[in-house]
């Protein structure tokens, strides 16, 4: 398959012992092409994967089951000259400051000082859309936790990440017109930042629901989530992709 989306971890903040950290690769020859966020648990499993860190991020939001892992990929990238600097994290505006306070201003990345956090990478802001590897991403806001501080991800014709999000009916219909696979936050029950599956069953039409594939749940509820007919991906699930 050319291009492909693998998921490193599917759990919610409290099943990350057993589900992994939500984070997934979008690949392209089967080779890693771009992650989709950063978490302690997803960076291990990536590596394991393909026995690197990764080159290029998008980060969702600054939840720290999502970024907990830069401060890792910062050691990765910093310390190795063929990488410093050149690790691209895609990072939304309205993300950008509250990443920067959790991780980023940590007082002297380095015991010995000489070094900001960013030196490591090559920090990308991004606002509606961004290019990468002569690929146009468009991004959107979604319903999570706080207004304008979490982001989905189009890879326009091929895949919709929803992030960690409550049902977003207006934001699908805009960015998955294009029968694209969706990637969706979704748990047996909802609160406030996160879809339960009652919410998806009383928001979505059929037509999304049937390419919606469920992750960012909790431990035990997959097969639950399954016998109500729905897709939902495992820790490790490699699902092919149409063609952006």
């Amino acid at each position: 398959m050319s291009w492909a989306l693998r998921f490193h971890g599917v759990g919610s903040a409290s099943a990350v012992a057993t589900l992994g950290s939500a984070m997934a690769t979008i690949e392209y020859q089967d080779r890693p092409w771009l992650a989709i966020d950063c978490g302690s648990e997803g960076l291990s499993d990536f590596i394991a994967c393909y026995g690197h860190s990764p080159d290029a991020v998008f980060i969702t939001h600054a939840h720290l089951d999502h970024v907990s892992g830069l401060e890792r990929l910062f050691v990765a990238s910093y310390f190795d000259p063929a990488r410093r600097g050149k690790v691209r994290i895609y990072c939304p505006t309205g993300v950008l400051p509250w990443l920067q306070r959790r991780v980023a201003e940590y007082p002297n990345v380095l015991a010995e000082g000489g070094a900001n956090f960013w030196d490591a990478f090559q920090l990308i802001v991004v606002g509606e859309h961004f290019w990468h590897r002569e690929q146009r991403l468009e991004v959107f806001p979604v319903r999570h936790h706080w207004p304008d501080s979490a982001f989905g991800l189009r890879l326009p014709g091929s895949l919709v990440w929803s992030g960690d999000t409550r049902p977003i009916p207006e934001m699908l219909r805009k960015y998955a017109d294009r029968n694209e696979l969706i990637a969706h936050d979704c748990a047996l029950q909802g609160n406030p930042s996160h879809s339960g599956i009652d919410d998806l069953l009383r928001e979505y039409p059929q037509d999304v629901l049937a390419r919606c594939l469920l992750y960012h749940y909790g431990a035990g509820e997959a097969d639950a989530l399954r016998r109500l007919g729905l897709r939902v991906a495992e820790p490790g699930l490699r699902v092919a992709l149409t063609a952006p």
